[in-house]
């Protein structure tokens, strides 16, 4: 018995090595190296030298640090909750027995299968203050052409916008949720004489808040990463409107050679999303709800 049981123990790390081989080469080594790196300066030409808390201590007194947080914030806190509500609209709707539906799921899909370069181009094109189709399209209802990556105020609108046309995952996440709800839950609401807002509100929402809640939680955590389009479309302009943490990290690590200082603020960005994701689980006991047996 005891053999079995080691024997089973040993095929089981077996199958779980490439995970562990991954997580600690690619995730556990990067976050040390980083933590280690908090307290050196290094430019990646001389070797680290010990600084102690200086690089803290810069951090504390640099400015764009809280500028980029709350760049990164606004864009998470406005796009996911939008992102989400457009998500779970499509999702119900494409729940329904429509007439070209798989057409219709593979569209709103395919948003998330353009490399994000490629999807960062399109909308710089979109934005264009002159030839963009985003002014095209408003031209038709009567508002004047805005330059949307040249103007502070609209800058990060439109990256949220941007964000919310690539809501396919959640939608497929969505429509999965959908697929379980237990029909004799609705049917039992039909024989109650509840009406189809009622089963939805009364039903089907309450069943979806764990999914709600899986995707809330993704949902903050990717975007408090978003990188890619400002450093293609705006490089953090205008007048650092787009400046997002994530983009500031680079700066400092890649154009400024500050490689120490880019770890502190790596790590800071990770307390940030860890916090914020510990606030939500705690939340999380006032709105979701778990099937029970």
């Amino acid at each position: 018995m005891n053999m079995m049981r080691r024997r089973e123990i040993v095929e089981g790390y077996l199958f779980a090595s490439p995970f562990i081989i991954g997580f600690l080469v690619f995730v556990a080594f990067p976050m040390g190296w980083a933590l280690v790196l908090n307290f050196q300066r290094y430019n990646l030409l001389a070797p680290p030298a010990f600084v102690g808390m200086d690089n803290i201590n810069r951090m504390l007194s640099d400015p764009k640090v809280g500028l980029s947080l709350w760049n990164t914030a606004y864009f998470a806190f406005v796009s996911v909750p939008l992102q989400l509500a457009l998500a779970f609209g499509c999702a119900v709707l494409l729940n329904q027995p429509l007439r070209g539906r798989n057409f219709y799921r593979t569209a709103l899909y395919l948003p998330v299968i353009v490399p994000i370069v490629v999807s960062a181009f399109v909308w710089q094109r979109a934005y264009h203050p002159e030839f963009g189709i985003v002014n095209e399209v408003l031209k038709w209802v009567g508002i004047a052409p805005r330059a949307w990556l040249f103007e502070p105020l609209l800058a990060k609108p439109a990256f949220v916008f941007m964000r919310i046309w690539v809501m396919g995952t959640q939608m497929v996440i969505f429509l999965a949720g959908l697929q379980n709800v237990p029909s004799s839950l609705l049917e039992a609401a039909d024989l109650d004489g509840a009406g189809p807002w009622r089963k939805f509100w009364n039903v089907t929402v309450p069943l979806m808040t764990p999914v709600i809640f899986f995707n809330l939680i993704v949902g903050v955590i990717g975007n408090f990463q978003v990188f890619a389009p400002a450093l293609i479309m705006t490089k953090g302009g205008p007048e650092d409107a787009t400046l997002f943490m994530v983009l500031y990290i680079y700066r400092n690590a890649f154009e400024y050679s500050r490689i120490g200082y880019a770890a502190t603020l790596s790590w800071v960005l990770f307390v940030v999303i860890l916090l914020l994701t510990f606030v939500q689980f705690r939340m999380s006991g006032r709105w979701v709800y778990y099937e029970t047996k």
